[in-house]
C-alpha cells in the first residue's frame, strides 16, 4: 500500500507474503501505511481527502543469479522489476514504481542498499542476495 500527498511519499507498508486473504491484507496495509509507517507522522483527517492511494499486488520473488555489479545492472529490467536485496540480516525492497524516481540502475541499487542499512555501493561487489518480482497495481483516478 502506497500513499502519496502532492506527489510525495506519505506512507508505504506491505508484505512480501501474507497469510491473509487479499481484502484483509489490503485493509491491514492501508491502516499501517496511514498510521504506522515510522518515517511519517500518522495521517490526519485533513489529509485524507488529498491522499492518493495505490495498491500493489506482488508476484512471488525469484532469485536473480548474477556475477558482479555490471552483470546485475544488465539483468535488471527498469520499470518492470521490483528488487529485494539482502545480506545477512539486512534486507530492503523497492517496488518497480520506484524506477520512476530513480531511473539509473546504479542510483536505484545504491539507494536500495542504503535503505537496507548497507553501504551504498555494496551492490558493486556482487555480494548480495537479489530477488526480483513484478506487480499488478491499482490506483485511484486523479
Amino acid at each position: 500500500m502506497t500513499l502519496t500527498l502532492n506527489g510525495q511519499l506519505r506512507g508505504c507498508i506491505g508484505n512480501m507474503s501474507s497469510t491473509l486473504n487479499l481484502r484483509d491484507g489490503v485493509r491491514q496495509n492501508a491502516i499501517s501505511a496511514a498510521f504506522h509507517d515510522p518515517r511519517f507522522s500518522p495521517l490526519t483527517e485533513a489529509e485524507l481527502d488529498k491522499v492518493h492511494i495505490e495498491i500493489s499486488i506482488l508476484t512471488d520473488p525469484r532469485p536473480l543469479e548474477y556475477s558482479g555489479g555490471d552483470d546485475l545492472i544488465r539483468k535488471l529490467r527498469p520499470n518492470v522489476d521490483g528488487v529485494i536485496i539482502s545480506k545477512g540480516h539486512k534486507q530492503a525492497t523497492f517496488l518497480p514504481q520506484v524506477w520512476k524516481q530513480l531511473p539509473r540502475p546504479d542510483d536505484f541499487l545504491s539507494r536500495l542498499c542504503t535503505k537496507a542499512g548497507l553501504p551504498a555501493r555494496t551492490w558493486q561487489a556482487g555480494a548480495l542476495d537479489v530477488k526480483t518480482y513484478q506487480v499488478i497495481s491499482f490506483e485511484e483516478e486523479p
